[in-house]
């Protein structure tokens, strides 16, 4: 169940997801609150989006299982709007992103969204919505880059999964550009899975390996 819920993590967003070898997001309904979310803090947009996109996925669970793109559209119209997805592409870059273009960054990091979407996102159709969400805090990071969203995963037997969200400020909305379920960084995760081979390929031809299926989302090629 863990797993399955690190998964559905980073298909939503990260979700993530964003987190396993692959952080995917999940989103579960509001619980009781230990710390209460101010209106429009990061904590509330965690919270008010978790329980839109649950209810969403429920009503039109029918739907999405009969129409695998219906699905898709939904995720990813989803993950671009609560998903920082080129900041978190220049962190998952590091040293290989020093001096590349904007458009370089955002190629790789639609190739990566894409290739999370194609291997985790058909999942949510099946997603057992009954999770609940409580934040426990929220906190500012070093150096004025955001805040870190602390919050707790009910699962209906009672068993925990503590998730933390690091998201920043773009245009005055929160957006959530890393994840961490039980402690693992989608941004750390992508970062080690992706150095060998970027340090081999330009940051178009690995997108472009990613694009094509050439390259996983766990780091290991196609065919092996």
């Amino acid at each position: 169940m863990k797993t399955l819920i690190k998964h559905s993590f980073l298909s939503v967003a990260l979700s993530a997801a964003l987190l396993a070898s692959a952080p995917v997001a999940v989103f579960a309904q509001a619980a009781a609150p230990a710390a209460a979310a101010k209106p429009n803090s990061a904590s509330q947009v965690v919270l008010t989006s978790s329980t839109r996109i649950l209810s969403t996925l429920d009503q039109r669970r029918a739907e999405f299982k009969s129409n695998p793109a219906a699905l898709r559209q939904y995720v990813t119209s989803e993950f671009n709007t609560l998903f920082d997805g080129d900041y978190a592409a220049r962190l998952v870059l590091g040293v290989h992103g020093r001096g590349a273009s904007d458009a370089d960054v955002k190629l790789f990091g639609q190739a990566l969204t894409e290739r999370l979407l194609s291997a985790y996102g058909a999942r949510l159709a099946d997603f057992n919505a009954r999770l609940k969400v409580r934040v426990k805090s929220e906190s500012p990071l070093p150096g004025g880059r955001g805040v870190k969203v602390e919050t707790e995963f009910l699962q209906p037997d009672q068993t925990v999964t503590p998730i933390t969200f690091y998201a920043r400020n773009v245009g005055g909305q929160w957006k959530v550009f890393d994840v961490l379920p039980e402690g693992v960084s989608f941004v750390q995760t992508f970062k080690t899975q992706f150095d060998t081979p970027l340090r081999q390929k330009s940051i178009a031809q690995v997108a472009a390996d990613l694009k094509s299926g050439k390259l996983q989302v766990n780091g290991s090629a196609s065919g092996k």
